[in-house]
């Protein structure tokens, strides 16, 4: 399960010189890389992000029982339910 405060928490890792670790535990692998290289957009994007965390840890979750969802379905399926 995300959490909102641990994603909160990985955004401050940009004080230590680490930006985007919040999102790639999001999920957003090519965004976390952009951020990580770039050291956030230049602190900017770091900044939007405080306002789109909530936003994105919901949809990671999201994506996240979804995929259980179709996998249960799948081990159901096999076993004939």
């Amino acid at each position: 399960m995300k959490s909102t405060g641990l994603a909160y928490l990985l955004w401050c890792c940009c004080f230590l010189g680490f930006c985007g670790i919040h999102r790639f535990y999001n999920g957003k692998w090519i965004t976390g890389l952009i951020w990580f290289f770039t050291g956030g957009l230049f602190l900017i994007g770091q900044i939007i992000d405080l306002f789109l965390i909530p936003g994105m840890t919901e949809r990671a979750e999201y994506r996240v029982r979804l995929r259980q969802e179709r996998i249960n379905s799948r081990v159901a399926q096999s076993m004939g339910y």
